[in-house]
């Protein structure tokens, strides 16, 4: 049986981003999002709601300062007193699991989605995505970059303006572009 788009997508395969069915998710969330971002700090119930629709895997308690952007939200899986400050970008091709009491500063950008290198594959318009796991009590700094396919260790620290490539172990301060371990925050 022929696979839908969807699955090849969730599965990290190639897939087509305009099929119909991921279009109308897509337009979906756009709508909530929307939604999300006009809601006021005098207006803490509505914005609840739309988040509880929004992003359906999100423990109840996560902090999010508007403006917010993802691609599905469905994707998006957080532990508890997880925090976004305003303007974050979560593109949630794939799974994007983030633990309990992570904070993001403004600005941070987390990518599950990527291209093929090869220009034939590339302009036939087909994409694939990498999924992203975040530790437990990791802070990562305004302006970060988190690339497809990364693992942040637990109460691990990102440097504000860092771009992540490659796996972040636990209880480490990392920065830079690319993203490297400076020190161990504990022995």
């Amino acid at each position: 049986m022929k696979r839908s788009e969807k699955e090849k997508m969730l599965a990290g395969e190639l897939y087509d981003p305009l099929d119909k069915g991921l279009v109308e998710e897509r337009l979906r969330t756009r709508l909530l999002l929307k939604e999300l971002n006009d809601t006021g700090e005098d207006q803490p119930q509505k914005r609840k709601e739309t988040l509880m629709k929004l992003l359906p895997g999100a423990a109840k308690d996560l902090w999010l300062q508007p403006p917010f952007y993802c691609d599905y939200g469905a994707n998006i899986i957080t532990g508890e007193k997880v925090f976004f400050n305003f303007n974050c970008v979560v593109l949630d091709v794939m799974q994007v699991k983030i633990g309990s009491r992570s904070m993001f500063g403004p600005n941070v950008q987390i990518y599950t989605a990527t291209h093929p290198l090869d220009h034939n594959e590339r302009s036939s318009g087909v994409e694939y995505a990498k999924p992203i796991e975040i530790g437990e009590d990791v802070w990562v700094g305004g302006s970060a970059v988190i690339c497809p396919g990364v693992k942040i260790g637990d109460r691990s620290v990102i440097g504000a303006g860092s771009v992540v490539t490659k796996d972040i172990p636990a209880d480490v301060f990392a920065a830079g572009n690319p993203c490297r371990v400076i020190r161990k925050i504990r022995e």
